[in-house]
């Protein structure tokens, strides 16, 4: 079965590394779908999100991941891309009212497409993209919160945003 895996990731997150590699572990194929969201502001374009992505892969031992950007709305492109499944992380109690309406909207819509919620580790249950760029733009530290493979881009644009 094929699953995918939708959000803005900017930039992804060890959070998202973490329900990339335990979702690609539960279905055959994972396609993690950078999607346009006309409500957030993005500080890397969808091609560099891609490659942070795919980079940031390199090292997890699975090889059934593979990362595409797509428009409109999330539940079409999961069906155009024959998914029967879509990712969704949890972190807290917001988190799941947010998903749920999603979900509802989306079953609605297709009911051949289920949502699945993965439930972040207790360690990441306060990482989001967001909170990686507030502290990296205020000087903070943000090694344990993104891989490896994209710190120094992160870094390079943070120092350029300021």
């Amino acid at each position: 079965m094929k699953a995918c895996y939708p959000g803005t990731f900017d930039p992804i997150t060890n959070g998202h590394l973490d329900i990339i590699v335990r979702a690609a572990r539960m279905y055959e194929e994972l396609i993690v779908l950078i999607m346009a969201n006309p409500r957030k502001k993005c500080l890397f374009s969808a091609e560099e999100r891609k490659e942070f992505i795919e980079r940031s892969l390199a090292g997890t031992g699975v090889d059934n991941v593979r990362v595409e950007i797509g428009s409109g709305l999330t539940v079409h492109y999961a069906r155009h891309l024959g998914c029967k499944a879509m990712i969704r992380g949890i972190r807290a109690v917001s988190d799941y009212e947010f998903e749920l309406q999603n979900a509802t909207a989306n079953l609605a819509l297709d009911p051949g497409i289920e949502t699945i919620f993965l439930i972040a580790k207790p360690e990441m249950t306060f990482l989001s993209s967001s909170v990686v760029k507030e502290i990296a733009m205020n000087g903070g530290e943000i090694r344990t919160m993104v891989p490896d493979a994209i710190m120094d881009d992160v870094f390079e644009r943070m120092r350029r945003e300021l």
